[in-house]
């Protein structure tokens, strides 16, 4: 898990460090008052003393998934004419990550994400952009929480704090919560991180010269180590191997890739691992994304908004190649819309690709059934060995 550093201001999903810097916006909750319910069995919320007068804790027991305690207080006009909002944790001191929602328009299928860090059991102010809730399905009404160009603010619910689904890891934890305000203004990180050269210009020349390599693999089942197809063999593991051979270097994986689950969820999980700055980050999603209902338009937006985020999380020192949705056999080319997605996406984010859904459409008809398990979709080793080739035939060139 991540460990949150230490830095002066920060934007996008970031911390303001000082435990007593001046918030200025309204108040959404104090937190002097049990304002916050928890369910039966897996949670629990109490007040405890705060950094003025009381605050609220919630203890959330092991296993306790899609487990929320639920705030009483709406967004109201005010939120549109914030920046975000603001508020203060103090932590059980485990590299954990807190869980925070919202519903947006009480339509529950559009939710909004963000992970904070509980590693400081001192006070610890979070301020939040509108920007950093991540819509945790991509489809056409999931738009960016904006006031002008988004789904405005206003129409978000109170704050839930707890985990959906899809975080896999649902360990015991505590943190106390405290002042949860607006924020009138939030400096937000402009850098522009695209790269000058090719794409995967950096990771090449260490490869080249022998150094180590450290590679994130952003995805779902077909890339997640823990699922029943991937045990034995993999593609992160092949391409692991063909690095080694290819160039001497030893390559560091990083695998945060959860089975069932779709693009926006792996963002919402990014602080998990992004303060390690891998020299490389693979996004391989499609299947789930398509099966939710996301199709190729939107997942344009959403891979756009996958590269940018990379490159803020990382501050620019990752550099990111896009691998395009590979085919299940009955599914051979109904997602393709899903592989140009990602093209559009890395040619206008200027990032690598690796296409792996030519490389499958290539293999003779006969053949193609070797390519997965007997369910069809994941992959056996012949399908893992294309995608490591593909990745591997991609950084070859640069991200060319």
């Amino acid at each position: 898990m991540r460990s949150f550093r230490s830095t002066p201001l920060v934007s996008a999903g970031s911390l303001l460090l000082s435990a007593f810097a001046h918030a200025d916006g309204p108040v959404i909750d104090s937190m002097d008052a049990l304002s916050f319910r928890a369910p039966a069995g897996k949670a629990k919320v109490e007040l405890v003393d705060g950094r003025d007068g009381k605050a609220q804790r919630f203890r959330f027991e092991d296993g306790a998934t899609s487990v929320f305690i639920l705030g009483k207080n709406h967004a109201d006009a005010e939120w549109d004419k914030a920046a975000g909002f603001s508020f203060y944790v103090k932590g059980d001191g485990t590299q954990n990550l807190g869980g925070l929602q919202f519903i947006w328009k009480e339509d529950f299928g559009l939710r909004y994400d963000y992970a904070f860090p509980i590693d400081s059991t001192e006070w610890r102010k979070i301020t939040v952009a509108w920007r950093d809730l991540i819509p945790v399905r991509n489809v056409a009404a999931a738009k960016p929480i904006n006031p002008a160009h988004g789904n405005p603010p206003s129409k978000l619910s109170a704050p839930w704090f707890g985990k959906w689904w899809y975080w896999h890891d649902y360990p015991a934890s505590f943190y106390t919560i405290d002042d949860i305000r607006l924020e009138s203004s939030i400096p937000l990180d402009s850098a522009d991180y695209t790269p000058a050269a090719a794409p995967l210009a950096r990771t090449l020349a260490k490869l080249k010269a022998g150094q180590p390599v450290t590679i994130c693999t952003m995805g779902d089942s077909l890339t997640d180590l823990r699922h029943w197809a991937n045990r034995t063999e993999n593609w992160p593991g092949m391409l692991k191997a063909k690095l080694k051979e290819k160039f001497g270097g030893e390559a560091t994986m990083i695998n945060p890739a959860i089975g069932g689950t779709q693009l926006p969820q792996g963002l919402v999980l990014l602080p998990r691992w992004s303060a390690r700055e891998p020299d490389l980050v693979t996004i391989l999603y499609g299947y789930n994304d398509w099966d939710a209902g996301t199709r190729g338009p939107d997942f344009l937006n959403g891979m756009s908004d996958a590269i940018d985020r990379v490159r803020r999380a990382t501050h620019g020192k990752s550099e990111v190649l896009v691998i395009t949705t590979c085919p299940a056999l009955g599914r051979w080319e109904t997602m393709s819309e899903m592989s140009e997605a990602c093209r559009q996406a890395a040619k206008a984010r200027h990032a690598g690709l690796a296409e792996t859904e030519k490389k499958f459409h290539a293999v003779p008809e006969d053949k193609r059934a070797a390519l997965y398990v007997n369910d069809k979709t994941h992959l056996a080793a012949p399908g893992h060995e294309l995608v490591a080739t593909a990745v591997l035939e991609t950084l070859e060139k640069g991200g060319e």
